[in-house]
């Protein structure tokens, strides 16, 4: 496995979601094109940032670097769902537009939600006036299940983002039910379910232009 440098978060390291989601795929043995069956939920946790253009290599539930050193733990979980709910087209537009990260990003250059990245994803979850966040999401050609757990990823993180207090993710499980259809625009949701201490626990939500639910997540983010 190589996180390939386009696919980065912070500087110098791989997206969180965009890794979880390459390691989550090597566990599993499933092509990358099409998601996994629901029941087979699988939870990674980034022990340190993912390298960039760097041979991986899993044994049994972990994921090495060259040098032996521990990047990620993959093991499955039983099948949950936690689904922050739907919002339509437009209201998702106009939290895009208030973005904070439009203004103060911690990580600007980050493959999902970037604004310095045209080349990303360009996920911008913005706020909703119940403290959920959501964002139209414009789906690649290239589609695949990794580009969904990419997607799950920012909009989670960003409803417990503080300017002057950013934060990584350090745990995530995802459940892609269906992929999205290439250049549809979706809606994806997120919202704080809990914290403590350095560390929150958020959900997040894929819907399609129809409204149906094509995947869902769950993460810890950990303040940095």
């Amino acid at each position: 496995m190589i996180i390939g440098a386009r696919y980065n978060g912070p500087p110098g390291s791989g997206n969180g979601g965009w890794s979880a989601g390459t390691f989550a795929a090597s566990a599993l043995d499933t092509p990358q094109s099409r998601p996994a069956a629901p029941d087979d939920a699988v939870e990674v946790t980034l022990r340190r940032p993912p390298p960039l253009e760097t041979p991986l290599t899993r044994h049994g539930n972990e994921v090495r670097d060259p040098d032996g050193h521990l990047v990620a733990e993959v093991r499955p979980v039983p099948g949950f769902r936690t689904v922050v709910d739907a919002v339509d087209l437009p209201t998702a537009r106009a939290a895009a537009a208030a973005y904070p990260g439009l203004v103060d990003h911690p990580f600007p250059g980050c493959f999902v939600c970037g604004p310095e990245r045209p080349d990303g994803l360009r996920i911008f979850p913005g706020p909703l006036p119940d403290g959920r966040t959501a964002a139209p999401f414009r789906v690649p050609d290239d589609v695949d299940a990794v580009t969904v757990w990419a997607a799950l990823d920012c909009p989670g993180g960003w409803s417990v983002i503080a300017p002057g207090r950013p934060y990584v993710l350090g745990r995530i499980a995802a459940v892609v039910d269906a992929l999205p259809e290439p250049g549809d625009e979706c809606v994806v949701t997120g919202m704080m379910a809990g914290a403590e201490g350095r560390k929150a626990e958020v959900h997040s939500s894929l819907y399609a232009p129809d409204g149906t639910l094509l995947a869902w997540a769950r993460a810890t983010w950990i303040a940095v």
